[in-house]
């Protein structure tokens, strides 16, 4: 079984730690990347994602743990002897040389025959859209179409790695997105591993096979897009891919969850023990709100939760609502703008309204391993989504 997983494997991180002094930026590392897999380091600033990564192409060594590539060891190896290249957020583009002559550098230092690299220059430039404008200069481009210079020129070399080091970040939106679409069609047409870096949790959604989400030097969750959205690991996970209603509670028993509001709610408890703390957690667009009458909730109705609304948003596609539960909880509910008079009828500030949903839509988490705050968590992300949407 091992050799088979061995010759499935393209990128192996076996407890890597890398210290600056006394500063640990990143723990005890292990990850097992798939050959031809779209990875994604996701995380906040300073959590150790792009040092990991710069461990990966050789221009950091690990204080401890090993690092292989296809199999090999290269943890001690030199950048230019490691089968990856590098696509940084700075173009690093050559300004007096063309397109074509960008693309083939690497080729020519390597003394790549000259029929050779004019076939495979070409090909890449053909990959990524650019095969017209092989005698331009960079200046003459956009940055979208320096970035895919770039990302010929680290192609062109044929590494079996391919790391990404937030190389979008530096792009407008719309280009952005664009973009993604494209590097994604690329990434399944040269089949080869691509360890892709961000803090962007749309851009590690929108693209990747697989995500680990990282904080504090530690991955605290590593599945697919699906699972980390929809079924977070941690508290900071949730807060932390999306937006997330994050509500304490105790776990009362097998299947049995208490809030902090009082309900008991059936859901699935494995991996807790009875009377651990826990969050469960609701997504927004999961939730339904209804204008209280002043009667109140009934307790057979145990999926609710009761608060005062304390804004309402209107941020095109959709309507945020924000409620206060009380404690310190804070719900955030998203209604699509499907129809004018229905979004017309949505409570407003200072209402009082219950929240529902269905019970497969609630999960429990742990509280992160790094002590993270839920609820500033989930604050930061609402305040990221209306920025996105204004």
């Amino acid at each position: 079984m091992a050799e088979t997983q061995d010759q499935t494997q393209s990128v192996v991180l076996d407890g890597v730690t890398k210290r600056f002094d006394s500063f640990v930026a990143v723990d005890d590392l292990s990850l097992e990347l798939s050959r031809g897999e779209f990875f994604t380091l996701l995380g906040p600033s300073g959590c150790g994602k792009t040092t990991t990564l710069r461990m990966i192409a050789g221009f950091e060594r690990p204080s401890a743990g090993e690092i292989r590539i296809e199999g090999d060891d290269v943890a001690a190896l030199p950048p230019h002897k490691r089968p990856t290249n590098t696509v940084f957020q700075s173009y690093a583009l050559f300004p007096h040389l063309s397109v074509e002559a960008n693309v083939a550098f690497g080729l020519k230092r390597k003394k790549v025959g000259k029929d050779e690299i004019a076939e495979r220059v070409a090909t890449e430039l053909k990959r990524v859209g650019l095969a017209a404008d092989a005698n331009r200069r960079p200046s003459q481009l956009s940055g979208g179409m320096q970035q895919r210079v770039a990302l010929a020129r680290a192609l062109v070399n044929l590494p079996k790695v391919l790391l990404l080091d937030e190389p979008l970040g530096a792009l407008d939106l719309k280009l952005r997105k664009g973009l993604q679409v494209e590097l994604k069609r690329i990434q399944r047409e040269v089949g080869i591993t691509f360890v892709y870096v961000t803090h962007d949790q749309e851009e590690a959604l929108t693209m990747s096979d697989r995500i680990a989400v990282m904080n504090h030097g530690r991955v605290e969750q590593v599945a697919v897009p699906e699972e980390v959205y929809d079924r977070p690991s941690t508290t900071f996970v949730a807060g932390f891919i999306g937006v997330s209603n994050l509500m304490p509670a105790s776990v009362a028993g097998t299947g049995q969850v208490r809030l902090d509001q009082g309900q008991t709610i059936a859901t699935s408890t494995a991996g807790f023990a009875e009377g651990q703390r826990c969050h469960a957690v609701v997504r927004p667009e999961k939730l339904r709100v209804e204008l209280l009458d002043g009667a109140g909730g009934t307790d057979a109705d145990q999926t609710r939760v009761e608060g005062i609304v304390e804004s309402s948003l209107y941020l095109g596609t959709a309507t945020q609502i924000a409620v206060d539960l009380g404690g310190g909880v804070r719900m955030t509910v998203l209604i699509p703008n499907a129809d004018e008079a229905e979004r017309q009828r949505l409570p407003g500030g200072g209402a009082r309204v219950a929240l529902s949903w269905e019970p497969e839509h609630m999960h429990i988490v742990s509280e992160s391993p790094n002590g993270e705050g839920a609820q500033e968590k989930q604050d930061l992300e609402t305040t990221r989504e209306v920025d996105a949407n204004a």
